[in-house]
């Protein structure tokens, strides 16, 4: 007697920084503890966000989830290869707020069933990338997180979604990216080390926008064959030639790891249901 096929479960890898930054600083109202000594926004944010989001923005069955964090030292890598890399985000306690945090989502997730995984030397999206790459096209992945990187992991197995979009736009498609940028996602880090990205610090080459960075890399160009073409012409063709290493470089930052050796790989199991974020915080011990 065959055995009868089933579906694999869709895998949701949320990057957990990005959502605790989100849910510090863009929550509707600081929540606070009963006798008003601790915030707990950040913590009860991060929650309510996760669990709205597998409630109600999901085009796939319930699914496994694993929470990405990125690493102490995961930056070191790329601020090596250039000391620039995220060299403009700010060190202060406000900017550093979501730090708090931290512990208590862990234990939080550890309490409900969450798995979650944090290489002391890895960014969050290099782990994200490893996951992500191993486990489509073998089943559905969804991407939580608002940075726009991730669209270069993008295809019709994996998809991002963007909580803070427009109810009907949170989820971001292949499709997409190609449309709104004129590029494919595996031109994304071409195309952005051309444009720039102000988040990670990337100056981009001065004078070059999106619809000429998509010119350039239109019909699937990529950037190495950009010099090899008749492409690189007038003022802006001078100008990437004259940073021709810096884009290069920047190309390289922006490039996910798909390769890690990670200490933990998905089960294929669904995960258990997350309770109202209050129960959460009370469950810790925390109102």
């Amino acid at each position: 007697m065959s055995a009868i096929a089933t579906t694999p479960k869709p895998l949701m890898l949320v990057d957990g920084f990005n959502v605790l930054w989100a849910g510090t600083f863009g929550f509707p109202a600081p929540i606070f503890s009963r006798d008003k000594s601790r915030e707990l926004t950040g913590l009860f944010a991060f929650f309510a966000l996760l669990r709205a989001t597998i409630r109600d923005d999901l085009d796939v069955d319930p699914p496994e989830v694993l929470v990405v964090f990125d690493g102490e030292h995961g930056t070191a890598e790329r601020v090596a290869a250039d000391e620039e890399y995220k060299a403009n985000r700010e060190a202060t306690p406000e900017a550093l707020k979501p730090l708090q945090f931290l512990a208590p989502v862990k234990q939080g997730l550890d309490l409900h069933g969450i798995r979650w995984i944090e290489l002391d030397d890895a960014e969050a999206d290099d782990v994200i990338a490893t996951l992500a790459v191993q486990s489509a096209p073998t089943r559905p992945v969804r991407i939580m997180s608002r940075d726009a990187d991730y669209y270069q992991l993008l295809t019709d197995h994996v998809k991002i979604i963007n909580r803070s979009r427009k109810a009907t736009r949170r989820l971001i498609t292949a499709d997409e990216v190609v449309e709104r940028y004129g590029v494919t996602p595996e031109q994304w880090p071409d195309f952005r080390a051309l444009t720039g990205d102000s988040a990670d610090n990337i100056p981009g080459v001065k004078g070059v926008g999106p619809k000429v960075a998509a010119g350039l890399l239109r019909d699937g160009m990529r950037l190495d064959a950009l010099p090899g073409s008749d492409r690189l012409t007038g003022a802006k063709g001078r100008a990437i030639t004259e940073a021709w290493g810096d884009v290069q470089r920047w190309r390289d930052l922006i490039t996910m790891q798909r390769d890690l050796v990670l200490p933990l790989s998905p089960d294929g199991e669904v995960s258990p249901q997350l309770p109202k974020p209050a129960d959460v915080v009370e469950k810790l011990g925390l109102w």
